[in-house]
């Protein structure tokens, strides 16, 4: 049986603000967010929230922060289910979809955000650990997006927002399979926008550094350093970027990079 969706009980369950009302522009729309149990899936799923969307928190391994966010996402009013899966087995990811559907009857927006990012230096990377990036990083969205097509064309206004990185513009010779594996999610998003279209738009977004209270004060000095912008971004500057995507009818295989101009040449 399909989990229970999780609707918000008493008006006054939370010290914590509510999303505001009479600003849901994705009031009726179901979201899911794959990776959502932290960091920028996490924030994704509660602006996508926030906007109205029901959201399925997609998570791996982080069960406490995924059950912890949508409990959050329901004390502020919105409509939010967790559900568990490893994403690199088609098996479970075709499982993963077949529960979206069951709970919410369909799906309007994928966003393709799990990832894995560790080193890859050269002389010293095993099969392992290069099938573990490759898989997780991009035989994942494919397989993800192959599954969502159909629940996303049934319902007129499928969206996918896949996620790549600077490191897919940018050659990191320390993280070769993690580079690799974005540029392939690149290609991946213009290839499926050509195939899915016109039911569906498919577009990238590519981050630069993002900073989040817990990270170490390097991250955010080299970004200062690096990005003209002299700042890293934020978890809003990621959102407003989904947001976007999702909003724009008329724009499809393009890959936003989000870097603050980190990789505009010098």
């Amino acid at each position: 049986m399909p989990p229970p969706l999780l609707t918000p009980k008493r008006a006054d369950a939370t010290p914590c603000a509510k999303f505001p009302a009479g600003m849901s522009p994705l009031k009726g729309q179901t979201a899911l967010v794959t990776g959502a149990g932290r960091r920028i899936g996490r924030a994704i799923a509660l602006r996508l929230a926030a906007e109205g969307a029901r959201v399925a928190v997609h998570y791996r391994n982080s069960r406490a922060e995924a059950e912890g966010l949508v409990a959050e996402i329901v004390r502020a009013g919105g409509q939010a289910v967790s559900m568990q899966a490893e994403l690199t087995r088609v098996a479970e990811i075709n499982g993963l979809f077949d529960r979206v559907e069951q709970t919410f009857a369909g799906l309007d927006i994928l966003v393709n955000n799990a990832a894995i990012f560790s080193p890859t230096p050269v002389g010293q990377t095993t099969e392992a650990q290069w099938d573990a990036v490759l898989d997780t990083n991009l035989k994942v969205q494919f397989f993800a997006a192959q599954r969502a097509a159909p629940l996303l064309a049934r319902s007129g206004r499928g969206r996918i927002v896949n996620f790549a990185s600077l490191g897919g513009l940018l050659a990191w010779p320390t993280y070769t399979a993690y580079s690799v594996s974005k540029a392939g999610v690149m290609m991946l998003t213009r290839s499926l926008a050509r195939a899915l279209a016109p039911a569906i738009t498919v577009n990238a977004i590519a981050p630069g550094t993002i900073s989040f209270p817990d990270d170490a004060p390097a991250i955010a000095e080299r970004a200062t350093r690096s990005a003209p912008m002299q700042r890293p971004g934020s978890a809003k500057d990621i959102t407003d970027a989904v947001i976007y995507l999702i909003g724009a009818g008329y724009v499809t295989g393009q890959v936003l990079v989000v870097d603050g101009g980190w990789s505009i040449p010098s």
